[in-house]
């Protein structure tokens, strides 16, 4: 039966760009939600940023903007982190957006209709300068406790106490420096405190399998008694006052939605966008509304969050949804922290990762799924990113076991079968693929449980009998004597259907590679059923390099601190001026210019890349039997009929670049002025006639 499932994401704040740790988490949906496709389960996975609170209201007023003008500027660069790490959400919505705007008070009614809001007085701290209510981490003091100064409204950094901000000494608002003042204020309250409450929450937390053992720990904690003896939950204040950028409480002139009442229900509202857009209908046929779906009881809701927001989608959220007569989630997918070498990242220090700079510098996005999925389990665990393990696990599972296994047999088949794969494989072939299929339900009840670092082992503990066999029967050695073609044949066709094998069972990590092995193998979009049927006397196309090696100077240049990035040297004080605005480079030896192998390379062709005003695509041939492609940002200078059939000069051996347009196989070489503004223009090289490609300029 074909399941249905909603599943969503934490909201990021919209107040700033990914972070790894929003990565990490999107990466272990994204690959859950393309398994359940996989297995042909119908899937809406949605995302939104959260828009609303003090803190966006005020650092736009900071930068001059509106706050709708400020989160608008934050999620115009989602799109580049998405779609640079394969994370296919179907919809990417905002908490400030209609929809969300219109669910929340509908939900806030519901709520008050049962009962379950309460209004009454409260002090707080008021900034008579700003003429706000002070959320807490805009008060800071003295602390209460060791006398530290200027901690936060909430706890000290110093000794770990916990106080309510008018306990501190000697207050002021970091707003503005002034003396904040008491003022009470008219505030509503969700009653988590309701015996009704509780007792739902304890039935729908405990539930059997309905959330991971520490989470459920966790929860009981908070539900024990306290030293009164009261065993519940506290009232939960869901108000704001004016100024606040958020949602208006039906009603209560000046009041709004607290940021957390109105963030979880963004996942309701960016279903409904993409229901509203007919983005479902487009892609399986769904022909239900919103309304229809989420009433549906088959249908199963599903949250992947980071620790620190446990209480609220575990308590909050359920409650909200359940006294609202809404459906409740199935289930909240808790995840720990990532850090790097066993600490917390520090961009000081350089043990941050940058996202966008991890794919600037032109690492594939592909390592880093594969290298997270290899870490996560279904425990609240954090996941560490190891530098040194990092490019070890890659280059040997990946490259080392994975990827070779298609590249050592693919050109004996297009060479000596023209392609054609072999129907009968032997006996020893059919026995190794009949254990790889039957390892397939293993390996989806690894990803259903979210254990994709087991998911992963296993895999690779598959691809070691592959290459075992390969190491067996030596098809380089086969391939030099003409009576045992037969046996050649058998035994690579066999290395490929493994190959194809191996792909269905990672490509919800890998979809990109998954998508180049399609079309080497000229194959559908596959699923985890095609792992049952055999390709048998199949014509494949021509391989195509899938994935280089990890180069251990990338994990540098990502893990360098800002502040320690070499500027440019000055010239010596007796240098010439050259035209080129540069100093000539330090010395090399002849040893260091021989490793760079340049070719001569003919424009076979030339055209503009879509999105890109720098890129023109260069369709080169380099002599060998088959043309490159290469992106060259020359296209200020030169149209593209200006340059096919020239001969220019281009770096062979440049490892390929996997880059948003494509793949880069090489470079082609230009000169320009290293003040460009100043001085415009690039001339690409071009050798005398007479000039071959394929020559070596030596």
């Amino acid at each position: 039966m074909t399941r249905q499932l909603f599943v969503t994401t934490a909201l990021p704040y919209a107040n700033g760009a990914f972070h790894i740790g929003h990565i990490m988490e999107y990466i272990q949906a994204d690959i859950w939600v393309r398994y359940q496709r996989m297995r042909g389960n119908r899937v809406h996975f949605v995302g939104a940023d959260d828009a609303h609170g003090a803190p966006i209201m005020i650092a736009a007023e900071k930068v001059g903007k509106t706050p709708q003008q400020f989160v608008a500027e934050i999620a115009a660069g989602r799109k580049q982190y998405l779609d640079g790490f394969h994370i296919a959400f179907d919809h990417w919505h905002s908490t400030d957006a209609p929809e969300n705007h219109a669910l929340a008070q509908d939900i806030y009614r519901a709520l008050r209709k049962e009962g379950l809001i309460a209004i009454r007085n409260i002090e707080q701290f008021f900034d008579p300068v700003k003429s706000m209510f002070l959320p807490d981490r805009y008060i800071k003091g003295e602390c209460p406790k060791c006398g530290a100064k200027d901690q936060y409204g909430d706890s000290c950094e110093v000794c770990g106490a916990v106080y309510a901000p008018t306990e501190l000494k000697n207050p002021y608002s970091t707003l503005t420096g002034a003396t904040p003042v008491m003022k009470t204020s008219e505030h509503h309250f969700f009653q988590l405190s309701s015996p009704r409450c509780l007792e739902f929450l304890q039935q729908w937390t405990q539930a059997s399998g309905r959330l991971q053992p520490e989470v459920l720990n966790k929860i009981k904690e908070w539900f024990a008694a306290d030293d009164e003896g009261h065993v519940g939950l506290s009232d939960w204040d869901i108000s704001r006052d004016a100024p606040y950028f958020g949602i208006e409480i039906p009603d209560a002139p000046g009041k709004y939605f607290y940021v957390w009442l109105d963030a979880p229900v963004g996942y309701l509202a960016s279903l409904k966008a993409w229901f509203d857009l007919g983005g479902p209908a487009r892609r399986d046929g769904e022909t239900r509304t919103f309304e229809q779906f989420v009433a549906d009881p088959a249908v199963e809701q599903y949250h992947f969050i980071g620790k620190d927001i446990t209480y609220f989608h575990t308590l909050f959220w359920p409650a909200m949804l359940h006294f609202s007569g809404r459906k409740v989630p199935d289930n909240v997918f808790v995840h720990g922290f990532i850090t790097v070498s066993g600490e917390k990242m520090s961009k000081s220090r350089g043990t941050g990762i940058s996202p966008l700079k991890y794919l600037d510098i032109g690492m594939n996005a592909e390592w880093l799924r594969y290298y997270i999925a290899a870490k996560l389990n279904a425990k609240v665990e954090d996941v560490d990113f190891n530098p040194d393990d990092f490019v070890a696990r890659v280059n040997s599972d990946l490259v080392g076991k994975y990827v070779n296994i298609a590249s050592r047999a693919a050109g004996f088949i297009a060479k000596r079968f023209d392609g054609v794969l072999s129907a009968d494989l032997g006996v020893e072939g059919r026995a190794l693929l009949d254990g790889l299929r039957a390892a397939r339900e293993g390996v989806e009840q690894l990803y259903e449980e979210r254990e994709f670092g087991k998911a992963v082992r296993e895999v690779m503990a598959l691809a070691d009998r592959v290459n075992a066999y390969v190491d067996q029967h030596k098809p380089w050695d086969l391939a030099k004597k003409p009576e045992l073609a037969a046996a050649l044949h058998d035994v690579c066709s066999t290395c490929i259907e493994a190959f194809r094998l191996l792909t269905i069972y990672l490509k919800p990590v890998l979809p990109s590679v998954a998508a180049q092995v399609e079309k080497f193998l000229q194959v559908e979009p596959m699923t985890f059923a095609d792992a049952s049927r055999a390709l048998g006397a199949h014509r494949i196309g021509q391989y195509q390099h899938l994935m280089q090696r990890v180069d251990p100077k990338l994990l540098d240049a990502l893990f360098e601190p800002p502040a320690a990035a070499a500027a440019p040297a000055a010239p010596a004080a007796d240098a010439p001026e050259l035209p080129g605005g540069e100093a000539i480079a330090p010395t090399i030896g002849i040893e260091d210019f021989t490793k760079i192998d340049l070719r001569i390379a003919r424009i076979v062709e030339a055209r503009k890349v879509e999105g890109s005003t720098k890129l023109l695509q260069l369709t080169l041939d380099v002599g060998e039997g088959r043309t490159r492609n290469v992106f060259s940002g020359i296209q200020s200078a030169y149209a593209p009929e200006q340059l096919v059939g020239k001969l220019t000069v281009m770096v062979a051996n440049l490892a390929p670049r996997k880059m948003k347009f494509g793949v880069s196989e090489g470079m082609v070489l230009a000169a320009s002025h290293d003040d460009e503004k100043a001085h415009p223009g690039i001339h690409i090289l071009e050798p005398w006639p007479g000039a071959q490609p394929g020559m070596r300029v030596r």
